[in-house]
């Protein structure tokens, strides 16, 4: 694909929030849907956050289906929710789901080998006993890092459910045009997201230097961090969008192409 200009993702993310307005309280029901069978399932014995992960793509797969229905005009219903959870398309997103499953086992085992396992339990009992947890700046910068190294995992990862849905490709191949396609658009997702964690901090410190910490901060922050959550939802649409097409009852306005 030609190469796309850094400030690309800049134009993703006012697309994006372009979207959000439209219909914010669809998305927000949305993701609130999300979030409870999420947690819901995560409470499942031993097996719940596996199959979290796997449900990971059927989860990401409604907020693009949503995106699509705002873009056509057509109200977005919880019947949404359900987009990724039929057949046929279930158990190849389920596939892909594996993937993801992978991606949170291998930060598992650096959160194991990397962190300070007896730092960790200190800060814990800190933390019980009412006193502010000692965080050590090695022990701050190795978090970030694997945080950093899951996220670039999931981004690179973030069109595959859309391809097997829309363009009918395998999980392999939609993988593979999955993250290539990221990959060659690198400076554009790092624009994009380097603006969106900007702006989400800038308006967290006005409101903390406005409001101070009290819990209606608090609360104000945590409603923010769920807006910013589905500001990145629908811009990820606007370069799916961009890359690979305009999905239309189904289909590709054009075959997918990573050298157009």
């Amino acid at each position: 694909m030609n190469s796309l200009p850094a400030i690309t993702g800049w134009h993703w993310l006012k697309q994006g929030a372009g979207l959000f307005r439209k219909q914010p309280a669809a998305l927000a029901t949305l993701l609130f849907a999300n979030i409870l069978i999420s947690l819901g399932v995560s409470a499942l014995p031993f097996v719940g956050p596996l199959v979290v992960s796997l449900l990971i793509p059927s989860f990401s797969l409604a907020f693009m289906q949503a995106c699509l229905m705002i873009e056509n005009g057509q109200r977005v219903t919880p019947a949404v929710l359900l987009t990724g959870f039929r057949k046929p398309i279930f158990p190849t997103l389920c596939k892909i789901g594996l993937v993801y499953l992978g991606i949170s086992l291998v930060q598992l085992v650096l959160v194991y080998l990397l962190i300070d396992q007896e730092a960790m339990q200190e800060m814990a009992r800190q933390s019980r006993a009412g006193e502010q947890p000692q965080v050590s700046g090695a022990f701050m910068l190795t978090v970030i890092l694997i945080a950093l190294l899951n996220l670039v995992g999931v981004i690179t990862m973030c069109f595959a459910g859309p391809l097997t849905y829309w363009q009918k490709m395998p999980p392999g191949k939609a993988t593979f045009y999955s993250f290539f396609a990221v990959l060659r658009s690198a400076r554009v997702f790092l624009v994009m997201l380097l603006a969106w964690f900007a702006m989400f901090v800038a308006i967290t410190m006005v409101l903390a230097m406005l409001l101070g910490g009290s819990s209606f901060t608090r609360v104000l922050i945590m409603w923010l961090i769920f807006l910013f959550v589905l500001l990145l939802q629908c811009a990820l649409y606007a370069g799916y969008r961009q890359i690979f097409g305009k999905p239309v009852d189904g289909a590709q306005t054009g075959p997918v192409n990573l050298s157009k």
